[in-house]
């Protein structure tokens, strides 16, 4: 497996960059997106024709995780194309809008298959329905938090992972109980905790201190690091 940063922004997409997405390429098996953000589908389309992915999964309906899955219809649209795009089930006007013959919206919480590649969901806490996700291939494995705050049930769900991908929005100063994003310090705390091989920090909002946020998580995982847009990561 490899992962392709395409956007890694928190929130908003900084100059020439992009949030959420995130592309896992397989192999034989094919490739993944996860999430679908603001300036995501350009980066896609200069990799690969979108219609050749296996599936796209929507952690959950906030618009810097799937806003441009609304353009990509026009091009399935366009191609009289279709594909499958596995989300929260819950009545959302983001997935509204997605509804039509361009998506086959599937419930994210069952989990799927693609060739030798198992995915595997965990809901997690965030002001809206949200997902976890796992990504295991033979002996390799993967996991994308998605939008969370605080929740017990990523230690055992992220246990040995060859990559976490982790939501790292906060410094400590800034972090309270009813924040809807982890802090880079708890990133760090569930990297070691899950004894994971490889931590990536990512969805910091443009303008934060990145510098901080990521001596936070060392403090705790010293082998932390920030994921680069463009960036790709062998697992």
């Amino acid at each position: 497996m490899e992962l392709v940063v395409l956007g890694c922004d928190g929130s908003y997409p900084g100059a020439n960059g992009a949030t959420s997405g995130y592309l896992v390429q397989c192999g034989k098996a094919g490739s993944i997106l996860l999430d679908c953000g603001s300036g995501v589908l350009p980066r896609l389309m200069a990799l690969m024709d979108p219609a050749r992915l296996q599936a796209i999964v929507i952690t959950h309906w906030h618009n810097d995780h799937a806003c441009d899955l609304l353009t990509l219809r026009y091009y399935l649209q366009i191609h009289k194309l279709k594909l499958k795009v596995y989300a929260p089930s819950e009545s959302n006007p983001l997935r509204q809008l997605c509804e039509g013959a361009e998506f086959e919206l599937i419930d994210l919480a069952q989990g799927l298959t693609f060739g030798d590649v198992k995915v595997t969901t965990l809901k997690v806490n965030h002001p809206l329905p949200a997902y976890a996700v796992k990504l295991e291939q033979k002996e390799r494995s993967f996991v994308y938090t998605g939008d969370t705050s605080k929740c017990d049930a990523l230690v055992s769900f992220c246990v040995g992972v060859d990559l976490l991908l982790c939501d790292a929005t906060f410094t400590v100063a800034q972090w309270h109980e009813k924040m809807p994003h982890m802090s880079a310090a708890m990133a760090g705390q569930l990297g070691k905790d899950a004894s994971v091989k490889r931590l990536l920090l990512t969805h910091c909002q443009p303008g934060s201190d990145f510098k901080t946020l990521l001596e936070e998580a060392k403090t705790i995982y010293p082998g932390s690091e920030w994921a680069k847009q463009g960036g790709r990561y062998s697992l």
